[in-house]
């Protein structure tokens, strides 16, 4: 294949000691010539090859149905109001609603309604605790530069917005409704050049006035790349703060009584510089609960004094849940025991399957087994903060939609369906077997295989889809792209990698900084197991990942490009030397480590996809996909290696670049899901032997 010429520079950086060459140094700069002529040329390119995928119609065909099946939110609920989100078959993006007391639905907000194109998505959305007032973020293009807004729930009126620089921006009301705090980035012209996307602040905020007039509450002097979270008091008495910096495992909180104190409130140490996470917050009970991860890596909640300081000690802290010897602590909801008194509906995550469980409010024990989940993963837990007996339970696997159940403390062990999440199509049916394959270091790495009937009789082609990194556990979920390729008689395989929090925080910890190799090898060892265990061949094993993920493939295909025959590499990071230099990279450096360290740079440079190409190897198939409007991780790092493999390989497979526009990381419509979901399939298949 004639790929468009890519000058390579005799460029060579010495950096602490390392001789670092970077031929491609000008694809970083998306406006200079050569990269648009250079990108032009790919575009092309890609087209012409996907266009002519022999499978590409029955995959979009399939995927169109499968796409489209709806999703349910789990409600949240105010002062008889519960409001989620839903998407049913044929729409482009959910709409969030509002349930009445008396039953009767009715839609707040349609991002369709806002912007008939399909660029703007809801971000984020928060109700009042009185439940007449909504604040809601939207952003538009893919940039995730999300603006707050409030309206009135019963009339629909916009009482204020648009606010800007509100991206990643919780938000916690105080009682009545008129006043609320939220995060927000300083101004651009306050900050240094290259930093607009940092230096978040927390503020106090009036509905309706301007946010210029704001009072700072917290975050002055803090390092740049600093998220935080807020959350109030029901009552309106306390306010937590929560700070960490960028995606590190850990993170600092305080506790202000906003009776006690003025305006800004003070705000009092609870956890800081403490190498630990820990989520606080004042329930209808007055206690402050505390689920936290100090001392226990799979995670407890415990309570204690909100008034009393001395409470605040670790080791004064009063168990309600305490560490699971098997289990990962993942979420809670509070609600009143047949008795009156406070109960825990607990969910744990066993080897990356989830659980549900009741816990005595005082601390006494488990009270009972929710024996009605079956396997699959819940997606959240939510009650009443006023209270009640009943729990709402987000529930998904690899054939049902993001559904809802009911849980009530009368019948502890039962669920019962809530809210079912439509499917425009059949669902093909899908026979899920968990294994186990040994990593080089003789750790068992959890898989889940998907296959249309079973172990096959002979080796199938096959994707192996992984993640391994920031805390992020890979559990079952409706997949269209899974199911899809098992009904076109292929195995679909999911790995849960180290770097993930299947297992709580160590095996995060053991996948992050020095030990990232650890998630590489895990996932190749997983490859070598479906291939050891007959379900498929290197020739017939394809490899697929995003962002992070993206590294992983990355790091697979330029590490053990015998392994796999087919890669799909979406919206990744490659070039680890100098990540931190662009979109939210410099968030991310407490997980991969940084450049400017001597040691860590000798970490990075051991695994960097774009350091670790050699001339005359013969790559397998690669699929980069990136999208123009991403400022998670910016599209050069796949322009760079795609050159860099194109150069290298001596192989007949091809190396492709697809971009889109109008598109960033995260959310999108679900036309533009179809399309790009059958090129990466059809690219798979042709590569791979997959003929349906």
């Amino acid at each position: 294949m004639r790929y468009p010429d890519a000058p390579r520079l005799d460029l060579v950086e010495h950096l602490h000691g390392h001789p670092v060459a970077d031929p491609y140094r000008w694809l970083e700069d998306a406006a200079d010539p050569r990269t648009v002529e250079w990108t032009q040329a790919q575009d092309a390119l890609t087209a012409e090859v996907l266009s002519a995928l022999p499978l590409r119609d029955r995959f979009a065909a399939r995927l169109e149905q499968l796409v489209h099946a709806g999703a349910v939110g789990v409600p949240v609920w105010r002062a008889g109001r519960a409001f989620s989100t839903r998407r049913d078959p044929g729409q482009e993006h959910a709409v969030l609603r509002v349930r009445e007391p008396d039953g009767t639905e009715r839609v707040l907000l349609d991002p369709m309604a806002v912007d008939p194109s399909g660029t703007t998505t809801l971000d984020a959305w928060a109700p009042s605790w009185e439940g007449d007032r909504l604040a809601y973020q939207l952003s538009t293009g893919g940039d995730e530069e999300s603006r707050l807004y409030v309206l009135d729930v019963a009339t629909g009126e916009q009482l204020d917005g648009p606010v800007d620089r509100c991206r990643y921006s919780p938000v916690a009301w105080l009682p009545g409704g008129e006043e609320l705090f939220y995060v927000r980035r300083l101004a651009p012209e306050l900050v240094p050049a290259g930093e607009e996307q940092f230096h978040r602040r927390v503020w106090r905020h009036r509905v309706g006035a301007d946010p210029d007039g704001d009072v700072l509450v917290h975050g002055e002097g803090s390092d740049p790349s600093t998220y935080f979270g807020a959350h109030t008091s029901r009552d309106g008495r306390w306010l937590v703060v929560s700070a960490s910096v960028g995606t590190a495992p850990r993170d600092d909180v305080w506790l202000a009584d906003l009776e006690a104190s003025g305006n800004p409130p003070t705000l009092r140490e609870l956890q800081v510089g403490v190498d630990a996470q820990t989520a606080a917050w004042v329930a209808r009970d007055g206690r402050l609960w505390l689920m936290s991860d100090r001392s226990t890596p799979r995670w407890r909640l415990a309570v204690a004094d909100p008034a009393d300081p001395s409470s605040w000690a670790p080791e004064a802290w009063h168990d309600v849940v305490p560490q699971q010897e098997d289990g990962v602590l993942t979420d809670v909801a509070l609600v009143d025991g047949p008795d009156g008194g406070l109960q825990v509906l607990a969910v744990h995550s066993v080897d990356a399957t989830d659980r549900l469980s009741v816990w005595a409010g005082d601390g006494s024990g488990r009270v009972a087994e929710v024996s009605d989940l079956r396997p699959g993963s819940v997606s959240g837990v939510s009650a009443p903060p006023e209270g009640g007996s009943t729990a709402w339970v987000g529930f998904t696997d690899y054939a049902t939609p993001p559904s809802v159940l009911r849980w009530d403390t009368a019948e502890p062990s039962a669920l019962t369906g809530w809210e079912q999440a439509p499917v425009a199509g059949e669902v093909p049916p899908v026979r899920v077997v968990e294994t186990h394959a040994t990593s080089a270091d003789g750790t068992s790495v959890h898989l889940f295989v998907l296959s249309g009937n079973g172990t096959p009789d002979t080796p199938r082609p096959a994707v192996l889809y992984g993640y391994g990194g920031f805390n992020v556990s890979l559990t079952p979920a409706y997949t269209a792209q899974a199911l899809a390729w098992v009904a076109a008689g292929g195995v679909w395989a999911v790995a849960n990698l180290r770097g993930g929090s299947e297992h709580g925080e160590e095996w995060h910890r053991a996948g992050m900084r020095e030990r990232k190799q650890n998630v590489f090898d895990d996932f190749a060892a997983a490859g070598e197991h479906l291939v050891a265990q007959g379900w498929t061949t290197p020739g017939q094993l394809a490899v697929m990942g995003g962002s992070n993920g993206g590294l992983l493939v990355g790091a697979t295909l330029t590490q053990r490009p015998d392994l796999v025959a087919a890669v799909v590499c979406s919206a990744p990071l490659l070039d680890m030397v100098r990540y931190e230099r662009f979109g939210l990279g410099r968030t991310w450096n407490d997980e991969y480590g940084t450049a400017e360290d001597p040691t860590e740079l000798g970490w990075l440079l051991g695994y960097s996809p774009y350091h670790r190409v050699t001339e005359g190897t013969a790559y397998p198939a690669v699929l980069f996909t990136t999208f123009e409007s991403d400022t998670r991780v910016d599209p050069l790092h796949a322009r760079k290696l795609a050159a860099a493999l194109q150069h290298a390989t001596t192989a007949p497979a091809p190396v492709l670049l697809r971009r889109e526009t109008e598109v960033g990381h995260g959310a999108r419509a679900v036309s533009r899901t179809v399309g790009l979901a059958a090129d990466q399939l059809a690219f798979l298949a042709a590569h791979t032997g997959l003929t349906a």
